[in-house]
């Protein structure tokens, strides 16, 4: 009889061995079901009210002495260990609006608060910031300098703050977390609402020098790697990525060299956006890699360059201004100004030799002393150097983000800290045979006409593909 009792005791000893050793390397975000308990008084107010409070960084008068409730989704997990005493809610399942990052001085908080999870915050006692536009939830703790001085909650008082929230059934509300897609990374920034919650970006890959490493470098920092992806714009992202990651060992390539869309807890270091997958299985890079054999970077000319011929075509159409070769931070990039050069048109004109295989256009734009928009992008089948007068411009400027400068209406050079993305545009369906693709600046600006415009443009990565 006691053999009996001992093997029993044994088996169920190695079975929830087995339960708890696959719980805690899934990678599928499933956990044991958990008690819901809720004390933490009616929700009053919103998440977007939280953000609205929030400012850069917290002072010890900033503590919130007041009930403040409110209510969001996980949309994180720490189950592979990428993310680290971290959980990040949004104010819905899908389609949300505003992220929260909550710092937990705490791991395995996937077993607690589960992707999906609905939970319920009381903060008072808490403060949140906005770091350079993140929204961030924690204890008051001034030796976080570079964080908005918010530090991480105690865990053994986080039930003081979080808990999970009951469906009709009486048990805790699992929802379906459904990421907000995008179709290029500078989409996916445009917005800082976007920022502390889950995207999916298609048309990325990671970025060629990636290819040759691991997810993390062998024997490095414990820190973590950033890992570029790129969209076919040439935008690119980091992708932080830990060394404790159960996968930080694993190759890149071959298994995700392809092209394809990766989902993301979307967030901010400082000032830098940056990405952190929860697993593998939030890779999806199955497609063909794209390529960016036509990319003009300019690299390859001299600072102060304004002709490109036989390759290219720069116009004074009116005036005399030229776009020409500049250099900064050790970039090469095409830039223009129309400051007191008077009524200027300039086209920098790009032969394309067949429409029906090259379709679709991206570059990047940096403004500079921005007072009003300056330049037109056209593609012509017609256009003719010789005569560009004559030539039938079609205007497809519409379809790209294009560089107002870092702050609207700013004042001053007013540049942005990096060239902005315009997005990918496609030339219409039946477009055929050769032709040319027009970047055209206009400018009005001269001693008389001291109100008109003037903008320094900067172009770089034309891509044609």
């Amino acid at each position: 009889m006691k053999t009996k009792i001992y093997l029993k005791t044994a088996i169920f000893a190695i079975a929830g061995f087995i339960t708890l050793s696959s719980c805690v390397k899934s990678d599928d975000y499933e956990t044991p079901q958990v008690t819901c308990t809720d004390n933490l008084g009616t929700v009053n107010h919103t998440l977007a009210e939280l953000s609205a409070k929030a400012k850069q960084n917290a002072t010890e008068a900033d503590i919130i002495s007041e009930d403040y409730v409110v209510e969001g989704y996980v949309a994180s997990t720490d189950v592979t260990g990428n993310i680290y005493k971290q959980i990040f809610i949004q104010d819905q399942p899908s389609n949300p609006t505003v992220g929260f990052e909550i710092d937990v001085d705490n791991s395995y908080l996937y077993t607690d608060w589960p992707v999906g999870a609905k939970v319920k915050l009381n903060l008072k006692g808490l403060v949140v910031v906005k770091y350079n536009g993140a929204n961030k939830i924690g204890q008051y703790d001034p030796t976080y300098q570079g964080a908005g001085q918010v530090g991480r909650i105690n865990p053994t008082k986080l039930s003081k703050y979080m808990a999970r929230q009951c469906g009709a059934d009486g048990f805790p509300i699992l929802a379906t977390m459904v990421p907000k897609e995008f179709n290029s990374i500078s989409a996916a920034l445009a917005s800082t609402g976007n920022i502390n919650t889950l995207v999916k970006i298609n048309n990325v890959q990671f970025n060629t020098p990636e290819l040759t490493k691991n997810f993390t470098d062998v024997g490095g920092y414990a820190s973590g790697y950033d890992r570029n992806i790129i969209d076919q714009s040439a935008g690119l992202l980091v992708l932080r990525i830990s060394a404790y990651a159960s996968f930080s060992s694993n190759a890149i390539s071959p298994k995700y060299q392809g092209s394809g869309s990766v989902t993301m807890i979307l967030s901010k270091y400082n000032s830098t956006p940056q990405g952190y997958i929860r697993g593998l299985s939030d890779l999806d890079l199955n497609g063909t890699r794209f390529s960016f054999d036509n990319l003009e970077n300019f690299e390859s000319y001299a600072t102060s360059t304004d002709n490109f011929l036989p390759k290219y075509y720069n116009l004074s159409v009116t005036g005399s201004k030229k776009w020409f070769v500049q250099t900064y931070n050790s970039n090469k990039y095409l830039q223009i100004s129309g400051l007191n050069a008077g009524l200027t048109k300039t086209q920098f004109a790009i032969p394309v030799a067949d429409f029906a295989k090259t379709k679709k256009l991206s570059f990047k734009t940096n403004a500079g002393y921005y007072n009003g928009d300056v330049l037109k992008v056209y593609w012509s089948s017609n256009y003719n150097p010789a005569t560009p007068a004559a030539a039938t411009l079609n205007d497809i400027t519409s379809q790209f983000d294009i560089s107002k400068g870092k702050v609207p209406g700013g004042t001053g050079s007013n540049y942005e800290d990096a060239f902005r993305p315009s997005g990918i545009g496609n030339l219409p369906n039946g477009t055929t045979g050769s032709g040319y693709i027009i970047f055209e600046y206009n400018s009005n600006h001269s001693s008389s006409n001291p109100s008109g415009i003037s903008t320094v443009m900067q172009l770089d990565d034309i891509n044609i593909f």
